[in-house]
């Protein structure tokens, strides 16, 4: 199995994990998104908290050039490290959500 082939896996495992636990306030829904025809992967939460409109992106990953871009992170412990005790390298992980200065100062990769 290829690399990109193994990271689509990899994605999709770390995201279904999360997607196992629904908010315990409000009525709101837990979305997984897939796309491995563009690499993009996504936990949305969408739905009502009383009077108030939940929807977000809770994890949003892409694949691109052979590496993760964490768009967005949303959890506790964060997945980079999620992806790192499944054997992912810290140079194949770029911290998007941080700016480009910030991820040099990281054990990430920077692009």
């Amino acid at each position: 199995m290829d690399t990109i082939q193994r990271y689509r896996i990899l994605v999709k495992e770390v995201i279904s994990a999360y997607a196992q636990f629904k908010p315990s306030v409000g009525q709101v829904e837990v979305e997984v998104v897939f796309d491995d025809a563009q690499d993009h992967y996504e936990l949305l939460h969408n739905g009502w908290s009383g009077p108030h409109r939940v929807h977000g992106s809770v994890i949003h990953v892409d694949l691109r050039g052979g590496k993760f871009w964490i768009q967005h992170d949303g959890t506790e412990r964060g997945i980079a490290l999620d992806l790192v005790d499944r054997g992912v390298p810290h140079s194949d992980i770029v911290l998007a959500f941080k700016p480009p200065a910030m991820r040099a100062i990281t054990d990430f990769a920077v692009d």
